[in-house]
């Protein structure tokens, strides 16, 4: 098993390549949780991603003969670009394997960082199925994404860095996909003090961990569906799996629309932008998914911010709508003069502000003399929603509610 000496040898190698993040105390953060909390800007790092880490180890490793035959990997995007530029700097050739609707900047930066981009698969075990057959046809060495110790002991360099920086930390909350940053960081602290804690979080649509703890071993879920793609695997590797159950304390979940209110909450009071991925150790903070104490110091360990522009614009549309900032809604009006600036009356009455109106008079589900009116809101929190929903509600407006 992967031990604390794998991840100071891994040191040296990583720090040839990658930057030492920082760890950032947070005064909005701390007082909204009542602990202590220092964020770890992962985000910050070579390529905007951890995976530069364990990439950069693995192949610093490679025999010449694994160096000269090139290698092969498959990722959803991080990893992708932390193996092409840890490639491309050793003068060792890559071919990656993403899914086909891998985010189009993740795809574009992987090719920017010098490797061939093969598109293939609907998720990262389908594009892992690929590269492994790449690696049979053409000799080629696999970097696994997660379950290869030399990848753990890059990522735990990252633990290493929280406890050189903040030796009183109290709990470090880490994400899962495939295992492989969280057993890196849980070998690392846990050997340097065993009283830190180390919580596990997964996405709900990605959630293979607690069905394999429960049951003992590794355990591959059908299917994955998350904004938070950087975590979407449908199980941890085995490698990994047996580090989380000996050194990992708890795991938790936490929900899509959770996910996208510590990623709005990170952009707007943190000005920090992270991908999906990089905020669920935030979410489950803000969500309350583990028990701590009041002043409790902990890390949540934000590992990536590569996140595609059209994502990003609707999981700020999903944090928005959960906040209770924004609004859509639909009526049928009267089809006759003043019918529509009535409503709006009623709307501004309330000091709600209209983004976009949008008004039919001919579905067939209308009646003649009706027209249907959607309104889109910006509210200021759900109080605000409620009265506003009052208000037209006794004006008379059956309304419903579409976001």
């Amino acid at each position: 098993m992967l031990e604390l000496a794998d991840v100071i040898e891994a040191r040296e190698r990583v720090e040839a390549v990658a930057r030492h993040t920082p760890l950032d105390y947070s005064h909005t953060f701390s007082d909204i949780t009542g602990a202590t909390v220092h964020l770890k800007l992962e985000t910050f790092q070579r390529t905007g991603s951890f995976k530069i880490r364990g990439a950069s180890n693995r192949i610093a490793t490679l025999s010449p003969e694994e160096q000269a035959a090139g290698v092969v990997t498959a990722s959803a995007g991080n990893h992708a670009q932390g193996v092409a530029l840890a490639a491309t700097r050793n003068g060792v050739d890559a071919k990656i394997v993403m899914p086909e609707y891998a985010p189009i900047s993740k795809v574009k930066a992987t090719r920017a960082y010098g490797a061939e981009v093969v598109l293939y698969g609907k998720d990262y075990d389908e594009a892992a199925d690929k590269a492994h057959q790449i690696e049979c046809e053409e000799g080629r060495c696999y970097v696994h994404a997660f379950d290869d110790e030399k990848v753990m002991a890059g990522q735990g360099t990252i633990g290493l860095e929280i406890y050189d920086d903040l030796p009183e930390v109290d709990t470090v909350v880490v994400g899962i996909g495939g295992g492989g940053l969280i057993a890196g960081i849980a070998t690392a602290l846990k050997a340097k003090n065993p009283d830190i804690r180390v919580i596990g979080v997964q996405a709900e649509g990605a959630s293979s961990v607690a069905q394999s703890l429960e049951k003992g071993s590794v355990q591959q879920i059908d299917s994955v569906d998350t904004i938070a793609d950087g975590i979407a695997t449908r199980s941890v590797g085995q490698q990994t799996f047996e580090v989380i159950e000996e050194r990992v304390d708890e795991v938790v979940t936490v929900s899509d629309s959770e996910i996208a209110v510590a990623l709005i909450s990170l952009l707007e009071r943190g000005k920090t932008l992270v991908e999906g991925a990089g905020a669920v150790p935030l979410a489950a903070l803000l969500s309350e998914k583990f028990d701590y104490e009041e002043g409790e110091v902990i890390v949540p360990a934000l590992c990536g911010g590569n996140i595609d522009l059209n994502v990003l614009t609707t999981v700020i549309m999903r944090g928005l709508v959960e906040t209770g900032r924004y609004l859509k809604i639909r009526t049928v009006l009267k089809d006759r003069p003043g019918a529509l600036e009535r409503l709006i009356e009623v709307i501004a009455a309330e000091k709600a502000n209209i983004y976009a109106i949008q008004h039919d008079r001919t579905s067939r589900d209308l009646a003649m003399n009706a027209a249907e009116v959607e309104v889109d809101l910006e509210t200021r929190g759900h109080d605000h929603v409620a009265a506003v929903l009052a208000a037209l509600e006794a004006n008379d407006y059956e309304v419903d509610v579409l976001i």
